[in-house]
């Protein structure tokens, strides 16, 4: 559907159209308010008197209708003065949007490291011009980190994909190969190809939780702490890791496979990085009428200045390659997709302390609903 001609009409055209009118409108008002006093006075002069309209003495003068005539083309000129006028006035109020609007094309296309750097005087523009430099850097963050996952998870995706096509290499190689060794190369193979299904399984789960949630089903804490745990029991006692529970009833709502999601990589991260016999104590509770998850262990030491990295994308330590380095950026998104609070808290004697803060339950939703 074709728009209408104004809403085709450039900002400047608008805006001049509006002033002019303005001007021609306070051009009115002004040879109305000293006409209509004229003619009223004239109206009333009593005869033999000369009228005010007209000039007495030697000179010629103006008769009233001769000066409205006059005043009539004073109006029609008036009308390209005022356009002129307006267009001028629009134009300057314009320019500094234009030069605004042409350096954020040459910033969003070519280069998100460039600002706008508006100085004084201090007004709307500005302002405009400060918030679309606020954007440009949340954007180029935005595209900094996107790239940095971009890389780091094809990274992690071809290390497994190469150690697979090796291991099959050397396999048809050897021409000495027996059904042994195949089914040697085939565990190996299988055990490559469960890292990597992993790998992209919590790829899944991270896009998931960065997208956000819009499902609220009731969900108690301690009954998903206990449901992870119990797959969790036999990876634990082989590392003779000890895990103390204090499960108090914690209701909140949220994703169910998410929180889930978020309890097990708490458990697991607490678990693989921890001493051999060390222990675990995992804590659920309503603390100030918020659902509270605690997670606990013993583990080498962490610099409090690096922990605020132990949440991004594939970061690994060093003393545990094994893992994949996303269990963290998943507790932190999924924690961020439910408006739960992280508090990390490292501790002299090694290990750490993650506390998740849930918000509070709605009243109107019925503990009896809880997902089990």
């Amino acid at each position: 559907m074709t728009a209408p001609p104004i809403a085709r009409r450039s900002l400047q055209t608008r805006l001049a159209l509006a002033y002019a009118t303005g001007i021609y409108a306070a051009g009115v008002v002004v040879l109305l308010a000293v006409f209509i006093p004229l003619t009223g006075a004239q109206s009333v002069a009593p005869e033999g008197r000369p009228r005010p309209g007209v000039i007495t003495g030697t000179g010629s003068g103006l008769s009233l209708p001769q000066t409205l005539t006059a005043s009539a083309v004073a109006l029609v000129v008036l009308i390209p003065v005022a356009l002129a006028l307006g267009w001028f006035v629009a134009g300057r109020f314009l320019r500094p949007l234009r030069a605004i609007t042409a350096a954020a094309k040459v910033i969003s296309t070519s280069d998100l490291h460039q600002r706008l750097d508006l100085g004084e005087p201090t007004d709307e523009l500005t302002e405009l011009g400060h918030t679309l430099d606020d954007l440009f850097t949340r954007l180029q963050a935005s595209f900094d980190a996107q790239r940095h996952f971009v890389a780091n998870a094809s990274h992690e995706l071809r290390t497994p994909l190469a150690g697979l096509r090796t291991l099959l290499e050397v396999a048809l190689a050897d021409p000495a190969a027996d059904a042994q060794t195949l089914r040697t190369v085939c565990r190996e193979a299988l055990a490559l190809g469960e890292h990597q299904e992993r790998i992209v399984e919590a790829l899944l789960v991270l896009a998931t939780s960065e997208r956000g949630t819009s499902r609220r089903d009731p969900i108690d804490l301690s009954q998903v702490v206990e449901r992870v745990l119990a797959t969790r029991h036999d990876h634990a006692t082989q590392r003779g890791i000890r895990v103390a529970v204090q499960l108090s009833p914690a209701p909140t709502t949220g994703d169910p496979r998410l929180i889930e999601s978020l309890v097990a990589n708490l458990i697991d991260n607490a678990i693989r990085h921890n001493h051999p016999h060390g222990h675990v104590t995992i804590t659920t509770a309503l603390l100030g009428n918020q659902p509270t998850l605690t997670v606990t262990n013993t583990g080498p030491p962490v610099p409090p200045a690096e922990v605020q990295s132990l949440f991004a994308p594939f970061h690994k330590q060093s003393a545990h390659p094994e893992g994949h380095g996303l269990g963290l950026a998943i507790v932190n998104a999924v924690a961020q997709a439910h408006q739960a609070t992280l508090t990390t808290t490292p501790h002299p004697q090694g290990g750490l302390t993650i506390t998740t803060h849930f918000p509070q339950l709605n009243p109107k939703t019925p503990a009896a609903n809880l997902t089990t």
